[in-house]
């Protein structure tokens, strides 16, 4: 349904030109995409590629060259959409001698919310954020991983529909990437749209329903991730408790429908999930050194190598 659409370009451009208005750069080239409401769509690309671009044109900060954007089904330059949006950009721009509770109550103002529903929208982001110990030191004071946070939560203040995210886990520790993951999946099931414009490819795919990429101004692809990284003509099984024998004869299986076994032996888990497992092992049992468990430590090696150690 149409009202079930938050975001839409067509043809979006967008053409930065020097002081003679002679062409200097085309950020962006004819830009055609939907965002519907409740999902939370992945913008990738690298460094110039067009996202900061893009997200810059649907606040209204940039006029396009070209083409409209469409925000809640009206123009990106009307500001009074704003009022719906939340914005968390590259870098927060925070006032430094404010502490964080200072710093919501006065985005709270700017939003012109009532006294006692902003003391309240401050106390419970402050809390969702991870920063209740912190509340009253000085943002100067904050490492850049705590001032991704109270950015977040500046974000969230006025309880947007529509979020608006630009590299949402710059500055943070592996603990703190999967603690801002979780905080966007817990908004998505809040039912917020969210945009999220990154380069880090991994949290993109822990989070996002659909992406976008773009590379030197243009939409290369988009679709779900679930379809985009699905691996075509490639079966995975993944079995318990399977004895050494039974290798030669899945061989044969395989073999008698035409396919091809490539390699044979435990899966192996993410970087992040072992890092996250020591973290939290160390803990619950503090001075005691991680020890994995024999799944988590099988390798996968091809079963031609297998097959000679048998023979």
């Amino acid at each position: 349904m149409e009202t079930d659409v938050i975001i839409e370009t067509r043809n979006l451009t967008k053409t930065y030109r020097d002081f003679w208005g002679r062409q200097k750069v085309r950020a962006l080239s004819a830009l055609d995409l939907k965002i519907y409401r409740g999902e939370i769509f992945g913008l990738l690309g690298p460094n110039g590629s067009g996202k900061t671009t893009t997200t810059k044109l649907l606040l209204g900060l940039l006029f396009p060259s070209s083409g409209e954007a469409l925000v809640f089904n009206n123009p990106a330059d009307d500001v009074s959409k704003n009022e719906r949006i939340g914005y968390l950009p590259e870098e927060s721009y925070l006032y430094k001698f404010l502490n964080a509770e200072e710093t919501l109550d006065f985005y709270g103002r700017l939003f012109r919310l009532p006294t006692n529903v902003r003391r309240q929208r401050v106390r419970d982001l402050i809390e969702m954020v991870g920063l209740g110990w912190a509340k009253r030191r000085q943002l100067k004071e904050y490492s850049k991983g705590m001032t991704r946070r109270i950015g977040l939560a500046q974000a969230l203040i006025n309880d947007p529909e529509l979020i608006i995210m630009d590299e949402p886990t710059t500055g943070l520790d592996p603990i703190g990437c999967r603690e801002m993951k979780d905080l966007i999946l817990d908004l998505k099931r809040q039912g917020k749209t969210i945009l999220m414009c990154s380069h880090l490819l991994a949290d993109v795919q822990d989070v996002c329903d659909r992406i976008g990429i773009l590379y030197q101004g243009e939409l290369k692809e988009m679709g779900r991730v679930s379809d985009l990284l699905q691996v075509r003509d490639v079966t995975d099984i993944q079995t318990t408790k399977l004895p050494p024998e039974a290798e030669a004869e899945i061989r044969r299986v395989v073999e008698r429908f035409g396919g091809q076994v490539k390699s044979y032996g435990a899966p192996s888990a993410s970087l992040e999930e072992l890092f996250l497992k020591v973290v939290e092992e160390g803990k619950t049992h503090p001075g005691k050194r991680y020890q994995a468990s024999e799944q988590a430590t099988g390798d996968s090696k091809p079963f031609e190598a297998n097959q000679k150690k048998e023979g």
